[in-house]
């Protein structure tokens, strides 16, 4: 979570954050979001998962006026491997000094800071993405939205989903048969973050000031010859209209092994009595279910942007991934914030693995690094990038063939926010 700010600092430094300030920098992040105070749990819970040693704080005096964090993620990439990221968070100016430079000198600080501790990616998402641009920063994936009307959208499954067994369970006694079923899931789509110790709580947060009239958040399993297959969370909010019973499902996760086993947990949320309405938000905007719906109108899709990516080491991170066709394509690329990756690098790569090395060669592509972290997990196609206006092509045929190789079989995906 973002709220931004910018300007010159006209003095003001950040420096790290220390234990005892915690309650101070965190109330500061809170005021810059509106200062209603989040629930005793919700509060505890990220004073847990705040690294202290990843967090800056700017000070006026006794008075904090910036925050900035970064959690140490790792995340899925094109090829199926994880790979340290630093997930930037908890970033707030104080409104008393805006426009003063806070957040530039923050995020100056903050990336340097990545980029010492050999991270070659940093991630965010954005309350305001306009400004993050100047950052080096590009939307990477996009989430889908949507509100069901399940009174009349029916859905077709797959011939195996009766295989799947389906039962109620506590959310919190199920936790390590779903959190395996989360890790599984993880390599198969780039943009997932595998869970850092402490990060499994967060789907149980439930803090009762926050339902909206919804019950206590539910669970249900699916299983496979005795296995867990797949599990949704999920909250019903009863409401009755002139016509009867008219209640909404929130989902909150689902996640299945298999396209039989996320079948099966979909039919079941379209089919819970009582309700005529099923709600989701932030899903992978490929999912199978938008396919297998017999009316896609009545489901309302929305999309919007999720995560924000920026390459803080261009080379090492163009060589963590694979790629889609075989590619051998010389960058240009401009970094004015991290010049350091500025000039031009060979990448040379398959669906094997790549290299991506300083060149003196002539440059086929011409792009920013905010370009290359929009391209990055395949969620934006260089293709359109080029058509946009934001990729230059200098060779003849360079562009088709770097769009073809950064291109991702499934759509890149941000399970959940930080």
């Amino acid at each position: 979570m973002v709220k931004e700010s910018a300007g010159d600092a006209g003095g003001l430094r950040p420096r790290p954050l220390r234990q005892d300030e915690w309650d101070i920098w965190y109330d500061t992040l809170l005021r810059a979001f509106g200062g209603i105070p989040e629930a005793a749990e919700e509060r505890e819970l990220y004073r847990s998962l705040t690294e202290v040693e990843h967090s800056l704080g700017v000070w006026d005096g006794d008075a904090c006026v910036g925050t900035a964090g970064a959690f140490s993620f790792r995340m899925a990439v094109p090829g199926g491997s994880v790979v340290p990221a630093a997930g930037v968070t908890m970033v707030g100016v104080a409104a008393t000094h805006r426009r003063r430079g806070v957040l530039t000198s923050m995020m100056r600080r903050q990336l340097d800071d990545v980029r010492a501790s050999g991270r070659s990616l940093a991630v965010l998402t954005a309350s305001e993405p306009a400004i993050y641009g100047r950052f080096g920063y590009g939307v990477g994936t996009f989430a889908a939205s949507a509100e069901i009307d399940t009174s009349r959208v029916r859905l077709s499954v797959p011939p195996d989903t009766d295989d799947v067994r389906l039962r109620y369970a506590v959310p919190a006694d199920v936790l390590d048969a779903c959190e395996a079923v989360y890790a599984a899931k993880v390599p198969r789509r780039p943009g997932m973050l595998a869970r850092q110790p402490g990060w499994e709580r967060v789907g149980l947060l439930d803090p009762e000031g926050e339902r909206g009239g919804a019950s206590p958040l539910q669970c249900v399993v699916a299983e496979r010859d005795g296995a867990v297959v797949g599990f949704a969370r999920y909250a019903v909010q009863p409401e009755w209209g002139h016509g009867g019973p008219d209640g909404i499902v929130r989902v909150r996760d689902l996640y299945g092994l298999d396209p039989a086993a996320e079948a099966a947990l979909w039919r079941f949320l379209f089919d819970l009595d009582l309700t005529s309405k099923v709600v989701t938000r932030a899903r992978p905007v490929d999912e199978a279910w938008q396919y297998q719906v017999s009316d896609i109108r009545r489901c309302e899709l929305r999309v919007k942007d999720a995560l924000h990516i920026r390459l803080v080491d261009v080379g090492a991170a163009l060589e963590a991934r694979t790629y889609q066709a075989p590619v051998d394509v010389v960058l240009e690329v401009d970094d004015v914030f991290c010049p350091w990756n500025g000039g031009r690098w060979r990448l040379s790569g398959d669906g094997k693995g790549a290299s991506c090395e300083r060149t003196t060669d002539a440059a086929d592509l011409a792009l920013s690094v905010r370009e290359l972290g929009s391209a990055y997990l395949g969620g934006v196609g260089l293709r359109a990038l080029g058509e946009a206006g934001r990729v230059r092509e200098l060779r003849r045929g360079a562009l088709e063939e770097a769009a073809s190789a950064f291109a991702s079989t499934v759509a890149p995906w941000l399970p959940h926010g930080f």
